[in-house]
């Protein structure tokens, strides 16, 4: 793929601007932060990465793998974390080759689909993206496919590799992005503390999965590890340091990072129990069936009577939870007022976000495009 050059939109007086701007990097016309084509060149990358795997794999049962990750990872997606590293290089005023943040980018998408696969396995789920999660798929071509038991467990099993295999590619296409020493000595710490944070945050979701309380807090730190530093935060710092960012910068990059992944989720949560299938590739039982800890469920039990709180606590966590039983849950989260405080959540967060932005050192076009993902963290449907 063409590397593409570009400038900075502007230059901050006393601002480095990173260790891209050397030798060889000759900085060529101004170039716009374009989502579109971003979004096109990780996915350039990733179809390049997997289809020379696919083409030495050597094993043919490699091969099969490798067509079971190129379908998953190619297939949907909203790239968020590989964008938002890229708004990262630019806020720091990254120069030069973009090549490299390009493919660092591009290699948290593949950590993105080892921590799906995984999460998948964890919560039972059937669909993802509208198609047959990866254990799913891998049930169904099993010799014995019309044998549940065996078939169900070489579909598990077979998934924690295919994740396993995943997250080490992810770590093969960082080290080989072309980024130098100086550069991964930066990112390396951010990275390893975004696998730690969303590790603790799924180990925490884990262990409040099942029985929903009324401890806001704890469904809030799940959050903030599982998706605001891991989807906003750390994707955000990771392209900065690729630019040489300063602690400052890192810092501001936080301010706005926190609320905007914290309103992210909890629009998650919303979609999770009232959204549209058809728009969010997922059924809007299975949160309910397993039971999730989430903000909107502590509102719920904190507003509700005792005897909308134990019809609550009967429904939420049945596996056997049919759409009549989904249909009364929904109904009490609307009369307890729990989705509309969850909704207020929402929009004070996005209020935070935007003040952070108002007063960030950013050039303008990042400025834009952080505000448009408010919006979108907001208000999206799928």
């Amino acid at each position: 793929m063409t590397s593409t050059r570009i400038q900075p939109a502007t230059t901050a007086p006393g601002r480095a601007l990173g260790p891209d701007r050397g030798p060889g990097l000759d900085p060529g016309p101004h170039s716009a932060l374009d989502p579109a084509a971003i979004r096109a060149a990780v996915d350039q990358r990733l179809q390049d990465f997997l289809d020379t795997k696919r083409r030495t794999a050597g094993d043919p049962l490699l091969a099969s793998l490798t067509d079971h990750v190129r379908a998953f990872v190619m297939t949907g997606g909203k790239r968020v974390r590989p964008l938002l590293c890229v708004v990262g290089w630019h806020a720091a005023q990254g120069y030069g080759d973009m090549g490299p943040v390009i493919t660092t980018a591009a290699s948290l998408e593949l950590f993105h689909a080892f921590a799906l696969i995984h999460d998948d396995l964890m919560d039972g789920s059937d669909l993802r993206r509208g198609r047959p999660t990866v254990h799913r798929a891998l049930a169904a071509t099993h010799p014995g496919h019309d044998e549940p038991t065996p078939a169900e467990r070489f579909g598990v099993n077979g998934a924690v590799l295919v994740g396993d295999l995943v997250m080490v590619w992810s770590d093969e296409m960082l080290h080989t992005s072309g980024l130098h020493h100086r550069q991964l000595a930066a990112v390396r710490p951010l990275l390893d503390a975004m696998r730690t944070e969303v590790m603790i945050g799924q180990y925490r979701d884990l262990l409040t999965t099942g029985r929903p309380t009324e401890n806001l807090e704890s469904a809030l730190t799940v959050i903030r590890y599982k998706t605001a530093k891991y989807t906003v935060e750390r994707p955000l710092h990771i392209g900065a340091a690729v630019a040489g960012a300063d602690r400052h910068l890192l810092d501001t990059c936080t301010a706005y990072a926190i609320p905007i992944g914290e309103a992210f989720q909890l629009r998650d949560d919303l979609l999770g129990v009232f959204g549209d299938p058809r728009r969010t590739g997922k059924s809007t039982l299975d949160d309910l069936r397993e039971g999730k800890a989430t903000v909107l469920m502590a509102h719920a039990l904190r507003r509700s009577t005792p005897r909308q709180a134990q019809t609550l606590r009967t429904l939420v966590g049945d596996p056997g939870l049919d759409e009549g039983g989904a249909a009364v849950v929904r109904e009490l989260l609307r009369v307890t007022g729990a989705a509309d405080r969850v909704e207020a959540m929402i929009r004070a967060r996005v209020d935070l976000a935007r003040q952070t932005l108002d007063e960030a050192a950013f050039p303008d076009e990042v400025k834009s495009l952080l505000d448009t993902f408010a919006t979108t963290a907001a208000l999206r449907t799928s």
